[in-house]
């Protein structure tokens, strides 16, 4: 059975975990969502990606029931890869990600939620480094890119989670939402974002990938190339033509 779902339509892709009951990350469902995500990044029918969970959780990390048995030769660096490489399938993905948090996004869920471009959260979401209250640690990275200094220290050292009210007051989600209205707020972002030009929104994606490590001086040279590229597209010139004549363009991604 996949443990993780795809739907399609509208250029707008929405991809579902699903693995109750807290849809927890084990190894296969670190292959499929990798998997998913390096396909999506492909596919000329899709310009955004909408990330959530089933159920009541976005997803409250790793698998500690099913955990494999990590001391076969090779398994812990393989799985250890793995987990890099899912979120890493979302950050350097092609296409802006949104992250529609559900419910809890916990240790390896919060890396995925945090790896995301875009989050919104249902007032039911929590987000946490519960690691500490098993003698682990780990998400300290991911957590640092989208909460400040001393909270993502905070979370670490004693498990605290953060409400998706906080998180909102922070500044870390876009919106702390009614359960009910979290699906459509996030898909009618989505579909803004669909109907605008997919070259500009990648070209845009891939800016703010690069320049996020990089001083203002080379960010700033990376983004005016990438600006220079997309002014002698066909979009380009196709969003000129249509502004002239008070008509919706016709993007084509080229």
């Amino acid at each position: 059975m996949a443990l993780v779902k795809v739907d399609v339509e509208d250029f707008v892709a929405v991809v579902t975990m699903d693995n109750p009951p807290v849809n927890a990350i084990a190894m296969d469902m670190l292959v499929e969502l990798t998997h998913t995500f390096d396909a999506l990044g492909d596919r000329d029918d899709v310009r955004v990606i909408v990330l959530t969970g089933a159920g009541k959780h976005f997803c409250a990390g790793a698998d500690l029931k099913n955990r494999p048995d990590l001391e076969e030769p090779g398994l812990r660096a393989r799985r250890n890869r793995m987990v890099r490489e899912s979120s890493y399938s979302i950050m350097d993905n092609t296409l802006p990600v949104i992250a529609a948090v559900n419910g809890s996004a916990l240790g390896a869920g919060l890396g995925l939620a945090a790896s995301c471009d875009i989050l919104v959260a249902s007032e039911r979401a929590v987000f946490g480094l519960p690691e500490v209250d098993v003698g682990l640690m780990g998400g300290g990275k991911h957590a640092a890119r989208i909460f400040p200094h001393s909270l993502v220290r905070r979370m670490m050292v004693s498990g605290y989670r953060v409400t998706a009210k906080e998180a909102c007051d922070r500044g870390v989600i876009e919106a702390a939402l009614p359960h009910d209205e979290l699906m459509p707020w996030a898909m009618d972002l989505a579909r803004l974002i669909a109907s605008k030009s997919p070259l500009a929104t990648r070209m845009a994606k891939d800016s703010m990938r690069a320049i996020s490590e990089m001083p203002m001086r080379d960010g700033y040279i990376y983004e005016q190339g990438n600006t220079a590229k997309l002014s002698t597209s066909h979009d380009a010139a196709e969003a000129v033509a249509a502004f002239v004549e008070k008509r919706a363009p016709n993007f084509k991604g080229c």
